[in-house]
């Protein structure tokens, strides 16, 4: 079936006609057991404010029945993934009886068999997926209580968004499963999760916590049950507080699934891929982004959930603002003290990045149908909105924007809200007019450049006109031995083009000190030099960060060479303690020197990375963090010994390790045979897989692109982007330069999936090689008119970042 994106005026006109009254949803799962259909009834109960009015539900299966108020309706007039409905009563029942024999390419559902042969469902429904699965007037601002009855194998759990209110056995053997009713929700933050699950439950501050897993991963989960149980509490408790309303249903689950390329903010049920769950012990940074995938599902509870955006042009709402609550809350209520420092180096130099590009958008954006909605699910929204609402609470102050956010939840709990809802609630309770601030950060594409020079703050917008008002820090530091001592702090407000600063004499001068702004930062060339020599000897991760940030900015705008700012990050690594940055330092680090050096360049700064990995590896808590580095970037014999040692230990780092040495064309099959005897990781093939391909050799190469983008063999997430860094491995560039322009090819051509898998696969395996004539085909690929709007939009992003890498290697 060929179905209709909903518009927004459709939807609009939709939710002016229409009241839901409630949802009963039967879905029968016992088909997928050993086979690939299941099948629903969906009853609604709904009011039309206008009786004799006609409309239409979404129903994207196989119809087997359809009735409104008790009168059958005609097959023949189901369409495009939409039924009829006509003469309107101003109360009416709805009952649609459906199947759905598409449950493998992960659209609205995906049936995974694990390797042990044990089956699992998972269900994720945004943005428009649940009409898929059942019956549904799919849309954000059509919320309704939804009450699930749920058939399913005997041997199978089933989780949905609250405790089951009874599990009953049938004649048959399998087991119903009746939940009950929600609180009104959106159609897309629902969910039935199924299948033979681990399960593990504790009480925390009166919160009945679950988490579930695939049995082949049960130890996995068992090792870091705690940690999770402790991040989820501490993530209740500070949100509760925060946005004065807890959490309103004792229950909370989260659910670990196969081949999820994310994770789902259903309500109480969260649904991530079970890959951010580390396979070996996990690292400082590997717990880091755990705590952070599980406060920033948790955010959207209440942003999302309870307070639902109208339409998906405030698509920003739920992801900006679940990215900044969740960095709020690792950085005041967890260990994770740092967080705002990891947040810049990990995400928000991702943001600057793209807000460069071709592809750049404001990150409130026109969205004329459901299907343009995905374009936006980038860095954009979601760190430079992190970052912009980072920014307006230090524009109105902490305690208004808090006082803000809880008189926001207050007023509109289980509605939904357009952007100056908020925005009129923050600026009720700071006493400040911020209409314009809405628009110069919301409604404007770009980031400004702040310049410091000549006793004045000098800002420049992209786009010509005036800058964004901006409340910055200036850090004023002096050398105390060998380290820069901070010894005073200027802040600044500006509000036009320029404004006078006046700062003390000092050795450093570091604009947007604490990060508290995103924009781009200059000084005079003094300076500049000052700071890509001397970062490492500022005195705290975050002033680091907002350095080696600032140097970032320079070689992506190719106003310094890589090679400079390669020598500034290894400095800062030299010096850096903070577990929150080194791996994401380590990581930009290998990546610049994989990617932007020039070769003339490149080895003796990957040897200078290895050696300073090496001492890294040396500093408590960090070894394996130092050890994955490099793994990456050994290239002799040097440290091949301490290397075989730690992996005797450590399947990571041993796979990681092979992975290296394939690369360098050493025989590795017997290898990667016996690894593979002893991995338990039920993905262990996949990275065996990426051994292969990180070979210089044609088979190597047609055998992962085999999996990933001909037989989409490949799990979503964490394997994908594997296979994929192995693929295209530099150095191997005469080999692969005729993959990428079939790259281009195989695109324009990708079978329809799951919104996560198929924009992942995009990202992810996007062809970092190439010359003229690819960037040629990346630009003419993303002017096509058929082509989707998310697919354009990291075309257009890959082309540029290739295109200055390019440049980079060619200085």
């Amino acid at each position: 079936m060929t179905e209709r994106s909903l518009t927004r005026t459709e939807a609009e006109e939709r939710a002016a006609l229409l009241t839901v009254d409630r949802y009963d949803l039967e879905v029968d799962l016992r088909g997928l057991l050993d086979g690939e259909r299941c099948s629903s009834v969906s009853t609604i109960t709904f009011e039309c404010h206008g009786p004799g009015a006609s409309t239409f539900v979404d129903a994207v299966g196989e119809v087997r029945s359809a009735t409104l108020n008790g009168v059958a309706l005609d097959p023949a007039t189901i369409a495009e993934g939409r039924i009829p409905l006509t003469d309107l009563a101003a109360q009416n029942v709805l009952v649609v009886a459906m199947d759905q024999p598409d449950t493998a390419s992960g659209q609205g559902i995906l049936r995974t068999v694990d390797t042990d042969g044990l089956v699992y469902v998972w269900t994720s429904f945004e943005p428009d997926e649940a009409r898929r699965l059942w019956a549904c007037f799919d849309q954000p601002d059509l919320k309704a209580p939804h009450a699930f009855t749920v058939h399913a194998p005997e041997s199978w759990t089933v989780t949905s968004c609250s405790a089951p209110d009874s599990v009953v056995g049938t004649d048959d053997g399998a087991r119903t499963w009746r939940f009950a009713d929600t609180p009104p929700l959106s159609t897309y933050v629902v969910v039935v999760d199924a299948g033979p699950f681990h399960e593990i439950r504790e009480q925390r501050d009166g919160y009945d916590l679950g988490l579930y897993c695939r049995q082949s991963i049960r130890p996995v989960l068992e090792r870091d049950a705690a940690d999770l149980f402790t991040i989820t509490a501490q993530g209740l408790a500070f949100f509760g507080d925060r946005f004065g309303s807890p959490f309103p249903q004792a229950r909370y689950d989260q659910v670990f699934v196969p081949n999820l390329g994310g994770a789902m903010e259903n309500w109480g049920c969260v649904t991530y891929g079970d890959g951010i769950l580390p396979r070996s012990e996990p690292t400082p940074d590997d717990r880091y982004w755990v705590a952070a995938f599980v406060l920033h599902e948790m955010a959207h509870m209440w942003f999302g959930d309870l307070v639902t955006m109208r339409w998906w042009d405030d698509l920003w709402l739920n992801e900006a603002f679940a990215s900044f609550a969740s960095t709020w809350a690792m950085a005041d209520a967890t260990e994770f003290s740092d967080a705002w420092a990891t947040f810049l180096v990990s995400e928000k130099l991702v943001a600057y990045d793209e807000d460069m590009t071709p592809a750049t958008h404001a990150i409130r954006s026109e969205v004329p149908d459901v299907a343009h909605a995905m374009a936006n699910f980038d860095g954009i929204t979601y760190y430079k909105g992190q970052a912009v609402l980072r920014q307006l609470v230090e524009y109105v102050g902490e305690p208004a924007f808090t006082r803000g956010l809880q008189s926001y939840f207050d007023r509109h709990a289980w509605g939904n809200t357009r952007l100056a809802d908020l925005v009129a609630a923050v600026a009720e309770a700071s006493g400040r007019d911020l209409d314009a601030w809405t628009v110069d950060w919301l409604d404007r594409a770009g980031a400004d450049t702040l310049t410091l020079v000549d006793g004045a703050l000098v800002g420049t917008a992209p786009d010509g006109g005036r800058p964004r008002p901006h409340r910055v820090d200036v850090g004023c530091f002096r050398w105390a031995g060998d380290r820069l001592e901070r010894f005073a702090t200027v802040p600044v407000e500006l509000t036009g083009e320029r404004v006078p600063v006046e700062v003390p004499a000092a050795d450093l001068l570091l604009l947007n000190d604490g990060d508290l702004t995103y924009a781009a930062t200059r000084t005079d060339p003094a300076s500049t030099r000052n700071l890509l020599a001397s970062a490492g000897a500022l005195p705290d991760a975050l002033a680091r960060a907002v350095a080696v940030g600032a140097a970032w900015d320079l070689l992506v705008q190719g106003e310094a060479p890589a090679r400079e700012v390669a020598g500034c990050l290894l400095d800062v690594l030299e010096r850096e303690d903070s577990p929150s940055v080194v791996e994401p330092f380590l990581d930009r680090t290998f990546a610049l020197v994989e990617r932007w050096l020039p070769p003339a360049d490149q080895p003796a700064q990957q040897a200078r990375l290895a050696d300073v990995a090496a001492r890294i590896a040396e500093r408590p808590g960090l070894r394996v963090s130092a050890l994955r580095t490099l793994a990456g970037s050994a290239a002799g014999p040097a440290y091949r010994d301490l290397l075989d040692a730690a992996a005797a230990d450590d399947t990571d780092l041993a796979w990681r390790l092979l992975a290296r040495r394939a690369e360098l064309g050493e025989p590795v099959d017997d290898d990667v045979a016996a690894l593979l005897e002893r991995d338990p990781d039920p993905e262990a093939r996949f990275r065996a897989l990426a051994v292969r391909a990180s070979q210089p050799v044609g088979a190597a190469k047609v055998e992962a692109w085999t999996a990933l983008l001909d037989e989409r063999s490949v799990p979503a997430g964490g394997p994908v982007r594997e296979v994929a860094g192995r693929l295209w491995r530099p150095g191997q560039a005469e080999l692969l330069l005729p993959w990428a322009h079939r790259w281009f090819d195989q695109v324009a051509e990708l079978p329809p999936g799951g919104l996560l898998a198929t924009m992942s696969l995009v990202r992810m395996t996007y062809p970092p090689v190439g010359d003229d004539a690819v960037l040629a085909r990346a630009r003419a690929a993303a002017a096509a008119d058929d082509v989707p709007a998310p697919v354009r939009s990291m075309l257009l992003m890959g082309a540029d970042r290739l295109a200055r890498m390019l440049r980079a290697r060619s200085a």
